[in-house]
C-alpha cells in the first residue's frame, strides 16, 4: 500500500507525523495538489465511510492544521472516505474523537482496509503510537471486518450512542 500526503508546511515541523513517515519512506509528501496520484483520500468531510470494500492500493492523506482542514483544501483526485469513531491517542489531542493526526489516520485506514501490520509499523515510529493501537483496538477491528460502507457506519453508531451516554 502506497501512502501520500498532500503536505502543506503549516504546522511545527518537529511535530509533523507526515513529515517523520517520509524520514523513515513510510510516507511521501507532496507539496503541490497536481503531484499526488488518484487514490483513496482520506477526507474528513466525506459522505462515506471508509470500508473495507474501498480500494487499498493507494491511500491519501492531506497534512494541515485542523484549523485550516475546511473542505476546500480536500480536492484531491480519487474517492473521498471518512474515517469512522476513533479517538486520538497523540499527545496534542489524546481523547479527542474525530482528532486524528495523519500518522493516526494513515493507520486507522491501512488497519481497515486490511494492513494491520502496516498500522501497527506506523504507530511505531511514535512514542504515543501504542496509544492509538491500544484505545482504538477493539472499532479498528470490527470495522475491518465489516462488508462494506453501510455496516462501518452502523457499527460507528454504536460508539458515538455510548459516547452519549
Amino acid at each position: 500500500m502506497e501512502l501520500h500526503v498532500r503536505y502543506e508546511g503549516d504546522d511545527d515541523p518537529d511535530k509533523c507525523t507526515a513529515r517523520k513517515l517520509a524520514r523513515f519512506d513510510l510516507a511521501a509528501l507532496h507539496r503541490s495538489p497536481r503531484s499526488v496520484p488518484s487514490g483513496v483520500v482520506l477526507d474528513p468531510h466525506a459522505e462515506r465511510a471508509l470500508s473495507p470494500a474501498d480500494p487499498d492500493d493507494v491511500l491519501v492523506a492531506l497534512d494541515c492544521s485542523w484549523e485550516t482542514a475546511e473542505a476546500e483544501a480536500f480536492k484531491l483526485d480519487g474517492p473521498h472516505r471518512a474515517l469512522p469513531f476513533l479517538v486520538a491517542g497523540n499527545p496534542v489531542s489524546h481523547g479527542t474523537p474525530f482528532r486524528l493526526n495523519t500518522a493516526e489516520a494513515f493507520a486507522a485506514g491501512a488497519y481497515i482496509l486490511g494492513h494491520e501490520s502496516l498500522a501497527a509499523e506506523l504507530m511505531s515510529k511514535f512514542r504515543w503510537g501504542h496509544t492509538f493501537l491500544e484505545l482504538n483496538a477493539e472499532p479498528l477491528e470490527r470495522y475491518a471486518g465489516c462488508a462494506d460502507s453501510a455496516e462501518v457506519v452502523a457499527v460507528q453508531q454504536e460508539y458515538l450512542d455510548l459516547a452519549e451516554e
